[in-house]
This record gives structure tokens, C-alpha cells and sequence, in this order.
């Protein structure tokens, strides 16, 4: 069995879909400004329009809607956040879906996303922008906040927590009333674009000392929590995106389950929905649910021999 085609838009990693997708907001409604004096037809730090800059913002576009199963009212809530320019915090374990929300509630309220995959050697400036030097002499880059905040974009920090504490601070004068950039190499303070939103997103299981982020980011933003879904959820979600049957789906959610249980037995983290839509789509590709099973869940989760002999017993049980 094919798995069906799916079109996912560009720039963007995570895997984990969430099913049934809710409908568009309607033309009229869609990412209303929070005030109308905030609805310039000229703006100050950018085009007027997209169209006279060529779009700077065209590879950030989400082009189609992105697959996502909504599991309780978390659309309203972030579309709550975005009508005030709330920045939103979204926290949940890892391919749980979190980025692919975001990417559909980039779509649903028709504006770019522009994402940023932190890690530990993440800058400033690389979050800001820097003095490129080309053949016409210095020139000014902007880093992508910078670009989202100019522009009018979603800004999507993905782990942050991986970024350094004297990194993330950037965001501060952009995530309260402030809503503005300091870009000291340039001499410039950018006031964001009135369609900025910034939101940021991290696994909270992975917390320690070293690597939280201080309460006075916290503070700043709204937070969402997100979990793996519920039984019959995540069957349907797995199924619609690997392209398995239903029955097949159920059997692979039965195993991501009794993986979790092992969390902190063993495991640092259980199976995540992603791994199962992987897993799954090895299956609709006709290769042997035992192997896809190994290859997809057991080997990628773990080392050790014994906690994969008994992974490989949970699978045993169902393929």
C-alpha cells in the first residue's frame, strides 16, 4: 500500500501531524491587527507592499494547509494571542506535534512563519543580523528576527532552550509592550511590523539548570502546553499520515504506548507520534512491520541491548 502524497512546506522540520484540520478563518477575520491606528499603508520599516519588493517573505509562505488535529481549544487560544500580538509559548514533549500547530496557524491566519532551529553556537547575531562584505562594498544582512519583525511575520524560535541564556535575552524588548529590536551594529532600533508575532517552543522534559529559560523570558510570554493525543487520536493521526490502515495504526499506537511507560525505567524519552508515522509509512512501503518496527522505534530510541530486547518483545506482541 502507497502512502498518500502529502506537500509540507519548506523550511519547516517537525513531522508530527495532528489530524482533521479545522477550517480557515474567513478572508475577513484573518490575523486582524490589534488596533486599527496599527493598520498603515505604508510602513516604516519595510515595503508597503510584498509585490514591490519582489516578496521578501514568498519562501516563508505556507502554500497549502498543513495536516492537524486539533485536541482541544488550542486554535481558539492562539488566535486569541495573535488578535493582541501575544507572544505564545508552546511546550510538549519532542514530535509531539508542536511545530506542525504552529505551521497551520501560520496558514490559517495567512501569514509567513519564519523558523529558527536553535542550538547551543546560536548568536545574536545570527538571530539579528550582521555586515556582510560583497563585491559593491559592506552591506547590512538581516538575521531572521530581524527579517520577521520588519516584515510582519510569525517568528517561530524552535527549542530554545538549546540557545545560550545571553542569546535569548535579544527577545525581550520584542516580547513586551515595547515591541521593538535593538540592532546595536547598525545604529537602528526596529519597532516590529504590527503583524509580528513572536512564539517560541521547547521540550520541558529536558530541563535542567543549564538549560531552562530564566523567568524573566518566561514571564513574557502565554504558554500551551501540548501532550501526546489520546488513544483513538493518535490512531487516527497516524494513520491519515503514514498511509497504514486503521488496524495497523491502532498496533503501532499500542506500542508507543507501553514505550512510554518506560519513560524514567530506561528511557530517557518514549516513542513520539512521529516515530510512529515514520514506522508506519515503512509499512504502507511494504517492508516488514517487525523490521520497520526495528528500524523506526527500537533502534533510533536506544542502545542498550536490554532495554531493546524488550521493545523488540513489546513489538513481538503485536506484528
Amino acid at each position: 500500500m502507497n502512502s498518500p502524497a502529502r506537500h509540507y512546506p519548506a523550511r519547516h522540520l517537525d513531522l508530527a501531524g495532528m489530524g482533521r484540520p479545522a477550517a480557515p478563518l474567513p478572508a475577513s477575520t484573518r490575523a486582524e491587527p490589534f488596533a486599527a491606528s496599527l493598520r498603515p499603508t505604508l510602513h516604516s520599516n519595510g515595503p508597503s507592499s510584498p509585490a514591490l519588493a519582489g516578496d521578501p517573505l514568498a519562501d516563508y509562505r505556507v502554500p497549502s494547509q498543513p495536516y492537524y488535529r486539533p485536541l482541544s481549544d488550542e486554535i481558539e487560544l492562539f488566535e486569541a494571542a495573535y488578535a493582541v500580538r501575544m507572544p505564545v509559548m508552546i511546550k510538549g514533549p519532542t514530535g509531539c506535534g508542536k511545530t506542525r500547530f504552529i505551521e497551520h496557524m501560520a496558514w490559517r491566519l495567512g501569514k509567513p512563519l519564519v523558523t529558527v532551529a536553535c542550538h547551543e553556537d546560536l548568536t545574536a547575531s545570527d538571530l539579528v543580523g550582521r555586515f556582510l562584505l560583497d563585491a559593491q562594498g559592506t552591506r547590512w544582512q538581516d538575521g531572521p528576527l530581524a527579517l520577521a519583525a520588519r516584515l510582519g511575520a510569525i517568528c517561530y524560535l524552535d527549542e530554545v532552550v538549546e540557545a545560550r541564556q545571553d542569546t535569548t535575552v535579544v527577545i525581550h524588548p520584542l516580547s513586551d509592550a515595547r515591541r521593538m529590536l535593538m540592532l546595536e551594529k547598525k545604529g537602528e532600533v526596529l519597532h516590529a511590523h504590527p503583524d509580528f508575532q513572536l512564539v517560541i517552543s521547547y521540550n520541558p522534559g529536558y530541563q535542567s539548570l543549564l538549560k531552562d529559560l530564566k523567568q524573566s523570558t518566561k514571564q513574557r510570554f502565554a504558554a500551551l502546553d501540548f501532550d501526546y493525543p489520546e488513544h483513538e487520536v493518535e490512531v487516527e493521526i497516524v494513520a491519515h499520515e503514514s498511509g497504514v490502515d486503521r488496524d495497523t495504526a491502532a498496533k503501532l499506537v499500542h506500542i508507543g504506548a507501553r514505550a512510554r511507560n518506560l519513560k524514567g525505567h530506561g528511557l530517557v524519552e518514549g516513542m513520539s507520534t512521529r516515530m510512529l508515522i515514520h514506522a508506519g509509512s515503512l509499512i504502507a512501503r511494504s517492508v516488514a512491520p517487525l523490521t520497520a518496527c526495528r528500524m523506526a522505534l527500537v533502534r533510533p530510541l536506544t542502545d542498550d541491548a536490554d532495554m531493546r530486547d524488550v521493545l523488540d518483545a513489546a513489538v513481538s506482541t503485536y506484528f
